[in-house]
């Protein structure tokens, strides 16, 4: 018999596994990687064989995805034993790269034992643990296509990675002190640092953490800086080096203990922590949380996570405090994960380096995730879960490339029935990140053996990515509206051929009428959508500038509640120069730099400075976090959101909120009333088109639905009105998400 198995199989102790399982039932043969996955042929008793097809997925290894189990039947042969065969290169490569996991429990074990030959050695892992995706050069799986590539395993190492009784059998980054990557503790300027009496680098850079210094710290995926969590010196530093003004911090934490200790943690966010994936979880801080003011400025949550490799597990235990980790660059640039680079880049930030000899082949952040009542809610999407593949209900009839957004970006490549979407690259706002999204795009053009005929892009003819995509030669360019291309990805995500109702929330998109869209209601499928309704448009006095001074949309949607010609009287709170504001009035109005908008992100930008939550802001989505945050659940009543027409209008709920605020209500009322509100209007308004359309599915996506308030509010007044609820679950709502929705509206359309 021969078999076929696809999904996520090479890198993951598939091999081993089908060799023991063959042993065990007794059938003899042989198992391989080639371009598409694992092929194998088993001979043996009948029964051994049934026995064998359903083990293969019922028992598969912790880190192994099966997609399929195919198989056909051969003579026999007469063949004795059964060998794990050399890998097959020959044809296109069609076999996921399985994601980066977490270190196990038997990998922590001997990290802890002092008898083991792997005490404390920061790169110890298994078939079921260790780096995967940063390391891998080119597929079929094989240590000569890893970085990993350059170190020879000793003889233990080979014996273990040749025994098929050891968890190492064919464990392709295998190593041990004597052989593998190995810690170094640098100065600023390359020089190695003196360990003094402690027993190795991690001990050493502990020690320096312990003292208030500020590390660069390299990882699977690139380089973080650290710091003491609870040492505001140390933090405020940090955050002055890198020029990162509010954004929160992320930070490690030793253990499930630790973090309880740091957050409140909901039921969910235990297994998100504590997942193979190891994501940055957002939680509600604690009140008596030790940690520095400069971590989290003016955030209710903290992003908090647990270690995922050896040197992180070492790293955090010897400091025995939390730490501070963040991302390795200054200010929006991408992290690095070039050693040379970085100490280029970090040089000016890090007293010292903890580094290694293992070169970083994709630059990966790490991924950040928040719990709600609907599941689990990705905001980032990299290291963990990236290059997971997604399945396409309808194969793409050529190869394609979709190349995403502006903000958060992320592209996607596909080919047949799978689609990879990439890591996060950041926001394409300078020759860096650009340089890093084009970088990425080849790595996993050469990966998955993917040369796009066709290239989907954003409508917006200004995008770095749209240009980028139009300077693609020997590619037929297909343009997809932002908001259907978040529809789509969510319809695809879930399989569902629609017609269904999108409320697309997000700051902006570029509309099919040339104007700013962001609050939007359409009906549609893969193949196209109509504009069935949207947000009350009002102006955006002085265009980009008003996302980063949302009091200029405080000032247009109260422009926007009254008829007469007289700006609005300041609201209670907001610091703004009268003059300023008056010409801000008159833009709101109408005329030159104030384009027309219906973004739902403008809108909860403008509620946040009217409720005295924030008038300026530092980073995109700032104002509406800091909203949300404010959120008083025991505050009761909502103010009243219409639709009429096609027309989602908030503008009594604006004059309720400026009301509500010069009788002297708290932000967290404001905070309530409005969500409350909002959600209702919005489950109205879906409730109306459904019926008048003739659907019961409701997607909901964009970045605002980020928002757990938000969208649990929501989500439970459809369901109440009996609506089925659609929402992204392995893409995040944001941006993040939208290349998949273009890839799969151009095979839609184009094909």
């Amino acid at each position: 018999m021969r078999v076929r198995v696809e999904g996520t199989v090479q890198g993951v102790g598939f091999r081993p596994f089908v060799h023991r399982l063959a042993g065990e039932l007794g059938l003899a043969g042989w198992v391989g990687n080639d371009a598409r996955g694992v092929l194998l042929e088993a001979e043996g008793a009948p029964g051994a064989l049934d026995e064998l097809l359903r083990r293969l997925a019922a028992d598969a290894p912790p880190l192994a995805v099966v997609e399929g189990v195919r198989a056909e039947e051969l003579p026999p042969t007469g063949e004795e034993g059964f060998a794990i065969a050399g890998s097959a290169s020959a044809g296109d490569p069609d076999a996921p790269v399985a994601p980066d996991a977490a270190t196990c429990a038997d990998c922590l074990a001997e990290l802890a034992d002092p008898a083991d030959r792997r005490f404390r050695y920061p790169f110890v892992n298994c078939t079921n643990c260790g780096p995967r995706f940063t390391i891998v050069t080119g597929v079929p799986y094989d240590r000569p296509r890893t970085t990993m590539a350059g170190f020879p395993m000793c003889d233990a190492c080979r014996a273990e990675y040749e025994d098929p009784g050891n968890r190492r059998f064919h464990a392709q980054p295998n190593a041990c002190p004597a052989c593998g990557p190995r810690a170094r503790l640098l100065a600023p300027d390359g020089a190695e640092l003196p360990l003094g009496d402690a027993p190795d680098a991690v001990a050493t850079a502990a020690a320096l953490l312990r003292a208030g210094r500020i590390l660069a710290v390299k990882g699977l995926g690139g380089y973080h800086l650290a710091c003491r969590a609870g040492d505001e010196r140390a933090v405020a530093a940090l955050r002055a080096r890198k020029h990162r003004e509010d954004r929160p911090f992320a930070l490690l934490a030793a253990d499930l203990a630790a973090a309880r200790a740091l957050v409140e943690l909901r039921p969910g966010d235990e297994a998100l922590l504590a997942g193979r994936e190891r994501p940055i979880v957002l939680a509600r801080r604690r009140r008596d949380a030790p940690v520095a003011p400069s971590v989290a400025p003016r955030s209710s949550d903290l992003g908090v996570m647990l270690p995922y490799t050896p040197l992180h597990h070492l790293l955090v235990a010897d400091a025995a405090v939390p730490l501070v980790l963040t991302s390795g660059n200054v200010s929006d640039e991408p992290i690095a994960y070039n050693d040379e680079d970085a100490r280029a880049r970090l040089a000016q930030i890090a007293d010292a380096f903890l580094v290694h000899d293992r070169p970083i082949a994709t630059r990966t952040d790490d991924s950040v995730v928040r719990s709600t009542a609907t599941g689990p809610v990705l905001l980032r999407r990299s290291r963990g879960y990236v290059p997971g593949v997604l399945r396409l209900a309808a194969p793409a009839p050529r190869p394609l490339l979709a190349c995403g957004a502006e903000l958060k970006s992320a592209f996607c490549l596909a080919r047949g029935e799978h689609a990879w979407v990439s890591h996060h690259i950041g926001d394409l706002a300078n020759v860096e990140t650009l340089t890093a999204f084009a970088a990425g795009i080849a790595h996993f053009e050469r990966l998955f053996a993917v040369a796009p005929e066709l290239v989907a892009c954003d409508l917006h003819p200004d995008y770095l990515s749209t240009r980028y995509a139009r300077e693609r030669e020997g590619a037929e360019l297909v343009a997809v509206q932002h908001h259907h291309a978040h529809l789509a990805a969510v319809l695809a995500e879930h399989g569902h051929a629609g017609p269904a109702l999108g409320a697309i929330f997000d700051g902006t998109g570029y509309g099919t009428d040339g104007t700013v869209w962001g609050g939007e209601l359409l009906v549609g499928d893969l193949a196209g959508c109509v504009r069935a309704g949207h947000l009350w448009p009002v102006r955006l006095p002085g265009g980009d500038r008003a996302a980063r001074e949302p009091w200029r949309m405080a000032c247009a949607w109260l422009v926007a509640t009254r008829e007469e010609e007289a700006p609005p009287p300041i609201p209670r709170g907001l610091e703004v120069d009268p003059g300023t504001w008056e010409v801000v009035a008159r833009m709101a109005r109408g005329g030159v730099s104030a384009p027309v908008t219906t973004s739902m992100g403008r809108l909860f930008d403008a509620i946040a400075a009217l409720a005295g939550v924030r008038g300026v802001q530092s980073y995109e989505g700032q104002a509406a976090a800091e909203l949300e945050a404010a959120f008083d659940p025991g505050v009761r009543g909502a103010y009243p959101v219409r639709f009429e027409e096609g027309v989602l209008d908030p503008r009594e709920a604006v004059d309720a909120v400026a009301a509500d605020v010069r009788a002297g209500a708290a932000a967290g009322t404001v905070s309530a009333r409005f969500h409350r509100g909002l959600a209702a209007g919005t489950a109205a308004a879906c409730a109306a088109l459904c019926e008048q359309h003739g659907i019961a599915t409701v997607v909901l996506s964009g970045g605002v639905f980020q928002n757990r308030v938000l969208l649990e509010l929501t989500t439970a007044a459809l369901e109440e009105r009996g609506l089925r609820t659609l929402r992204p679950v392995r893409l995040p709502p944001n941006d993040g998400g939208i290349a998949f929705g273009q890839a799969v509206v151009a095979i839609a359309t184009v094909g």
